[in-house]
């Protein structure tokens, strides 16, 4: 049976439907809207699919502070939306969610399992936490947190972390990279391969997906010239410097045991070992 992947044209969403091939439907702007509840309904209904894997977002974490509507129309609603028509299908929703759901725990230093009780900093993870108890309401629901995406750019894709890097550099850009803000980097084959099993194994309830280890965003930015044997010099600042309209987390690494518990499963790399294969990959 089909698995609808709606987000299809973003980096995420394009690895799933690669993965899944001919079983995947991707869906995505602007045919598939989800805050248009009656198309949404019409559209799935028509599939009628296994499994929801909602990779769509509104991911503007600092413009979220200025139109929070726009962003819980996507974040929440939508999700809402979705609840009800794999109620009505009696198919699995798969959420996609994110390790900004944490944040307030100011002074955390280890990482976080799917039982800890989160803190969201900002609107839009405010959003995607209320978006998790959105999806929690339909008994075939599977959360999957995950955090700092990259990978083959797609369609709809703005860019990624470590596009960006490069092109500063190769643009001679002076760098300064925020280093009090530690998290998992991850690498969207390894998420998708893993968000697959999940899916396949009928997995329910909240399930966190990262690569291994956790870095500092300048700690990845140095890592990333020195794979690319770039030398380049990067400045480490402070969040209070760069001065973001919305905080971030200062501590926000995801505990995977629970998803390392499960046999059989797909590996999660260590996240310089993930960045060295994707360097690789794109030449």
């Amino acid at each position: 049976m089909t698995v609808v992947v709606t987000g299809c044209r973003g980096q995420l969403g394009a690895a799933l439907c690669r993965l899944w091939g001919q079983e995947a439907a991707g869906l995505d702007l602007p045919e598939f809207d989800l805050t248009d509840r009656p198309r949404v309904g019409e559209i799935l209904t028509a599939i009628r699919p296994r499994a929801v894997v909602n990779t769509a977002a509104y991911t503007l974490v600092d413009r979220a502070e200025q139109e929070p509507e726009r962003c819980r129309a996507v974040n929440v609603d939508g999700v809402t939306h979705l609840v009800e028509v794999c109620r009505r299908l009696d198919c699995t929703l798969v959420q996609i969610s994110t390790d900004y759901v944490f944040g307030k725990d100011r002074g955390r230093t280890t990482p976080y399992r799917e039982t800890d009780v989160p803190g969201p900093l900002g609107v839009y993870a405010q959003s995607k936490l209320d978006g998790e108890l959105a999806a929690s309401q339909w008994s075939k629901h599977l959360i999957v947190r995950t955090c700092g995406l990259y990978g083959r750019l797609a369609e709809r894709s703005a860019g990624n972390f470590v596009e960006t890097m490069l092109r500063l550099a190769a643009a001679g850009k002076p760098l300064r990279v925020v280093d009090d803000q530690r998290c998992a980097p991850s690498y969207i084959p390894h998420v998708a391969r893993a968000l697959r099993f999940l899916v396949d194994i009928d997995a329910r309830g909240v399930y966190h997906v990262v690569n291994a280890g956790d870095a500092t965003w300048y700690e990845f930015a140095c890592e990333i010239f020195r794979l690319s044997g770039l030398n380049v010099p990067v400045a480490p600042i402070t969040s209070a410097e760069w001065n973001a309209p919305c905080p971030r987390p200062s501590y926000s690494v995801l505990d995977t045991s629970k998803y390392l518990a499960l046999p059989n499963r797909p590996d999660l790399p260590r996240w310089q070992a993930a960045l060295a294969e994707y360097l690789r990959e794109r030449g």
